[in-house]
């Protein structure tokens, strides 16, 4: 859990690096269900993709490997470049970035494959501002949704914030779609934070928290994820239908899957004061 009002470390500038932390959820409310398990994500500068992949021998960049990132599973998911496609939804929304840095956290593929539930996209203006987060969300069934929301100027760099959005994509069949994700987080720094309630009209019904500490990107580093995490990917996709199986014996109701929206990224306005 993460403690409301509380800094986390500043970020660290300039550089791709790794984390190892947990992965908490728990479903509140008269069918409670909590589970967590151990993680290894990569948070990405992505002008730096191609350099990693020709400076890390077990990491690659679009080629298979022990552990690769691949454009395609990103952003328009039809192996564009990233950079561009979320200059372009930032400047359509009138976020003004001037070609600042954008980092990803992410899993990475291990063995060719990888299921992110959620990728975080932080993105930053020339003077390394924090403007926007795109959070974007992928569920079991083939789709794939971004959350664009902007970052308040007043925010200082070690502070804690939060943003709100309406829910538009179905992730799991036993919750509704007319619910507010409430998202609390702060740049990734030698910690990683993050928490996301899910609120509908009876109240808060689902927590997630993701909380890690940073590591340097290296071949050591990404050697030993393999060794204390291994088949991780398939193990989030096997856990996610093995939860799913809990809460079905528990008696949780299935919701009708509706169409995915039409467009691939909302853009959510600051809240005027």
């Amino acid at each position: 859990m993460i403690s409301r009002g509380k800094p986390v470390t500043a970020p660290v500038a300039g550089s791709s690096c790794a984390y190892f932390g947990r992965i908490m959820h728990a479903r509140l409310g008269q069918l409670r269900h909590r589970f967590v398990y151990r993680v290894f994500s990569v948070c990405v500068d992505l002008d730096e993709l191609p350099a990693l992949g020709r400076r890390l021998r077990l990491l690659s960049h679009n080629r298979w490997n022990l552990f690769s990132l691949h454009d395609r599973d990103f952003g328009p998911r039809d192996g564009r470049p990233l950079k561009p496609w979320i200059s372009e939804h930032l400047a359509a929304a009138g976020i003004e970035t001037r070609g600042g840095r954008v980092r990803l956290l992410c899993f990475p593929r291990l063995l060719g494959y990888v299921f992110n539930p959620l990728s975080i996209w932080f993105c930053y203006n020339s003077d390394d501002r924090l403007v926007a987060v795109l959070y974007e969300v992928s569920n079991t069934f083939g789709q794939a949704h971004g959350y664009l929301l902007p970052v308040a100027k007043d925010r200082a760099p070690d502070e804690m914030f939060e943003q709100q959005c309406e829910k538009q994509l179905y992730v799991s069949p036993f919750m509704d779609m007319d619910a507010t994700y409430r998202f609390r987080l702060g740049e990734p720094g030698e910690r990683l934070a993050i928490r996301i309630d899910l609120e509908n009209a009876e109240g808060r019904g689902f927590v997630a928290a993701h909380t890690a500490r940073r590591r340097a990107l290296s071949d050591a580093t990404l050697l030993r994820a393999c060794l204390a995490y291994p088949l991780m990917t398939l193990k989030v996709i096997a856990g996610i239908h093995w939860e799913a199986l809990r809460l079905w014996r528990k008696g949780a109701q299935l919701r009708p899957r509706p169409a995915p929206p039409p467009s691939e990224v909302t853009v959510v306005s600051l809240p005027s004061r």
